[in-house]
């Protein structure tokens, strides 16, 4: 999303920068998202499945860069900062989807397992929230989640309320995931409750 979201941003505890081939070789990605890293475990409710092969995440790196620069999406590599366990180490994507005739976001992320129960997802989250309406204009912010996916539904529910925000609703069979329908919980927040909501968001840009 070149000139409209940050290239690297910060917050309390993260370090965001925009994936890449330039700044995250697929082989150095690769480690990560292989089926032998465990990170099936992270993608058990996610779109997506291990990487079979490193050509896999090339692939990957190359069209998640086009889908920044067509400015349909923010996707980001996560770090945390100095100071947390495993500091500079990769800890996930975080992603910003956008819909500019509806003037609708919506958030995605997967963390790697130990760093789970941290908060992160909480604290993407701000940011990503702040980033849609303060930078990029929009007038709400989505997120679905897998109907078992307990451990993201108690964090999604933790900022939606912060925000404001709402659960729209329970969509049985709303999309396919892997061999089966999947059913979803939408929640939404909309500009008025940003403006109303008493949030203070840690971000700092680094790279515009």
């Amino acid at each position: 999303m070149t000139d409209l979201l940050p290239r690297v941003f910060e917050t309390e505890r993260l370090r965001f920068e925009r994936i890449h081939p330039e700044t995250l070789p697929a082989r150095d990605l690769y480690p990560h998202v292989r089926e032998e890293s465990g990170i099936a475990d992270a993608t058990r409710f996610m779109t997506w499945e291990p990487h079979a092969h490193p050509k896999e995440t090339m692939e990957y790196i190359q069209h998640t860069a086009e889908a920044n620069d067509a400015a349909d999406a923010g996707n980001y590599a996560l770090y945390p900062k100095a100071g947390e366990d495993g500091a500079g180490e990769f800890a996930g994507n975080a992603g910003i989807g956008t819909d500019w005739d509806q003037r609708s976001a919506e958030l995605g992320v997967w963390l790697p397992k130990p760093f789970w129960g941290r908060g992160y997802s909480g604290e993407r989250a701000d940011a990503f929230v702040e980033l849609a309406f303060a930078r990029l204009d929009l007038d709400v912010v989505a997120v679905t989640v897998v109907d078992e996916n307990d451990r993201s539904i108690s964090a999604i529910e933790k900022y939606v309320d912060r925000w404001g925000g709402s659960h729209d609703g329970y969509f049985r069979h709303l999309r396919p995931h892997g061999d089966d329908p999947a059913s979803l919980h939408r929640y939404t927040i909309t500009r008025a409750d940003y403006d109303a909501a008493d949030v203070d968001v840690a971000l700092d840009v680094v790279e515009a």
